[in-house]
């Protein structure tokens, strides 16, 4: 069974939609790439699986229970957790507090063994733990993202453009930090990327969504090698004016 599943969702701001009978799985230990450019529904499908936008029909699974009605908080207490774009920490609180808050819907006694679990992880965490988050380097700002997600002891991350604004190098450092987090923790990623190439060189499988459909679906290696799907999906037909701007190269986050 599919830990989450979208079953004929549909979507709508005001009059128009934004997902149109939208279906997709995430498995146990899976890592899936969602792809496509601008207004595809690669936000809404994740704001929809968190519970901040909700469906006007199908439903949504997670271990087979239908959730379109839970609370946010309620489907983090059942395992989903997020990192949102541009990462999102709090600037002025410490590294810390920035990760006891992603432990805020917890009233359990380990809290603080997951901290020590999360700083064994990440240890550059542990060194900065008394530092402001907002004087850190988006690297390693993305690092305490994922680490405050983790305070929540996931089963499912859900990831909108974890490489947003990094340089190439640290980059290559978030991406396989993802991988590792599904290897070594056996948690799942949802994950929304602009760059195809990347999202699929650590994903199982992909989705490419256009105007709130998908059209097309497979393994990431099927995505990744087929010719005709390169040149539509992979290529300048997707990114070119959907890629955002990169900035300034930022530290690495080892």
């Amino acid at each position: 069974m599919s830990e989450l599943q979208l079953d004929d969702v549909h979507v709508s701001y005001g009059q128009s939609p934004a997902l149109i009978g939208l279906s997709l799985t995430i498995g146990a230990g899976e890592i899936v790439s969602l792809l496509g450019g601008n207004a595809s529904g690669k936000s809404t499908t994740m704001k929809t699986v968190l519970g901040l936008k909700r469906p006007d029909a199908g439903r949504i699974l997670w271990d087979g229970e239908e959730i379109q009605g839970w609370s946010t908080a309620r489907r983090v207490r059942a395992g989903i957790a997020s990192v949102p774009e541009a990462r999102r920490v709090f600037p002025d609180m410490t590294v810390e507090d920035n990760l006891l808050s992603g432990a805020h819907t917890r009233r359990d006694r380990g809290i603080r063994a997951t901290l020590a679990e999360v700083y064994d992880f990440f240890p550059r965490l542990r060194e900065r733990r008394t530092q402001r988050a907002g004087s850190m380097s988006g690297g390693e700002q993305q690092m305490l993202a994922f680490g405050r997600a983790l305070m929540s002891r996931p089963r499912l991350i859900c990831m909108d453009e974890p490489t947003m604004g990094l340089a190439p190098i640290v980059v290559e450092q978030v991406l396989g930090r993802i991988a590792e987090l599904n290897r070594e923790l056996g948690i799942s990623v949802l994950m929304v990327e602009q760059n195809a190439e990347l999202a699929l060189s650590i994903a199982s499988r992909g989705y490419v969504l256009r105007t709130g459909e998908v059209v097309l679906a497979g393994s990431a290696e099927r995505l990744a090698a087929d010719p005709a799907i390169q040149e539509a999906y992979l290529g300048r037909g997707l990114d070119t004016t959907e890629e955002p701007a990169r900035g300034q190269q930022e530290g690495s986050v080892a």
